[in-house]
């Protein structure tokens, strides 16, 4: 089994399904692990909380410090 057949079998449970029993045995474990996330794996995320809905400014020189920021950062 070629190394592009094994992340193919790795990226594509479809693909995975359509291997032999035999070419499935070929098939290493995944390094990454498990590719889903549980309910319970998931209430333990965080993270992108909105801390202000003000837009975001910067002094630039000319304007007072509370000039909207039109930067492309």
């Amino acid at each position: 089994m070629s190394n592009i057949d094994i992340v193919r079998a790795w990226k594509d449970a479809s693909y995975l399904e359509t291997l032999s029993d035999e070419a499935r045995a070929l098939v290493p474990a995944n390094p990454v692990g498990e590719l889903e996330l549980t309910d319970a794996d998931l209430a333990l995320i965080s993270g992108g909380i909105v801390v202000s809905k003000q837009p975001p400014t910067m002094s630039t020189g000319t304007g007072s410090a509370n000039s909207p920021c039109y930067c492309s950062c």
